[in-house]
């Protein structure tokens, strides 16, 4: 009877667990589109000097909104076989398991975040060595995310990770220092909103490579679907939330463009 009762259980939480996991990808889809159109509408009527920030904006949540459908839909998402796990893996049986990886999000993720650093480095008007070394770093950071993601041995996937998030904490040294520099230079409201939106990308960006340690592509301390949900909670936040800042910040847009004094002039 135990064994019964053992086994409904099991079936419950992997039955909450796709729930999870589907809600969150279709919740992820719908707020990438509503934030899509929402940019759409705010950029209608946008002046043309700084009407970059509103298109670069916009293919931010199209891209993710696509990413998001294609996972939705299964598409987006391979099976992969992993070795040698070590013991305090819950899932592993014998050093191995099998686990459900999500490569549209590392798809997403090559073309959206490259694009996030582009608006805030264009908010400060940041040269193009340090714009190259940002997306450098980001598109590095990533494909070796990638790397830890699609290793069939444990302690690889490890180590790929650490390569990564050493990535990222160079990326936010640079973004922090050079391109916080140029935004001290601009001072006022430039710099506040800089500031703001430098804050978004810190917290957010370095809870990523966590959520992914714990996660079921690292040592497997949560589950797929609370996995799928902070992702998509991240993702969200890091996208449309970014983005109505920024957007919705039209009277520093027009100033750092200039379309403030090419009027008055």
């Amino acid at each position: 009877m135990w064994g019964g009762n053992q086994c409904r259980v099991v079936m419950a939480v992997e039955s909450l667990s796709n729930t999870l996991v589907s809600g969150s990808l279709g919740g992820g889809t719908a707020l990438m589109k509503l934030g899509t159109l929402y940019f759409v509408w705010l950029g209608k009527d946008a002046d043309e000097s700084y009407k970059e920030f509103f298109i670069i904006t916009i293919f931010i949540t199209a891209i993710a909104a696509a990413n998001y459908l294609s996972m939705a839909l299964g598409f987006g998402v391979t099976t992969l076989e992993v070795e040698n796990a070590p013991s305090f893996v819950p899932i592993a049986e014998n050093g191995a398991y099998s686990l459900d990886i999500f490569w549209a999000r590392y798809s997403d993720w090559l073309f959206t975040t490259p694009l996030l650093l582009l608006d805030i480095a264009l908010l400060v008007k940041a040269s193009k060595e340090t714009i190259a070394t940002l997306i450098g770093l980001d598109v590095f950071m990533i494909l070796t995310g990638l790397a830890a993601t699609l290793s069939q041995v444990w302690i690889n996937r490890i180590v790929w990770w650490a390569v990564s998030t050493g990535a990222l904490i160079a990326l936010l040294y640079v973004l922090a220092g050079r391109v916080g520099s140029k935004a001290k230079e601009m001072g006022g409201d430039a710099e506040s909103l800089f500031g703001t939106l430098r804050n978004i990308i810190i917290v957010l960006w370095l809870a990523y490579p966590a959520v992914w340690l714990i996660g079921s592509e690292g040592a497997h301390l949560i589950g797929l679907g609370p996995e799928t949900a902070l992702f998509a909670v991240l993702d969200v936040s890091a996208k449309v939330g970014f983005g109505i800042v920024l957007l919705r910040s039209r009277n520093v847009l027009e100033s750092v463009t200039g379309t403030e004094t090419a009027s008055a002039a």
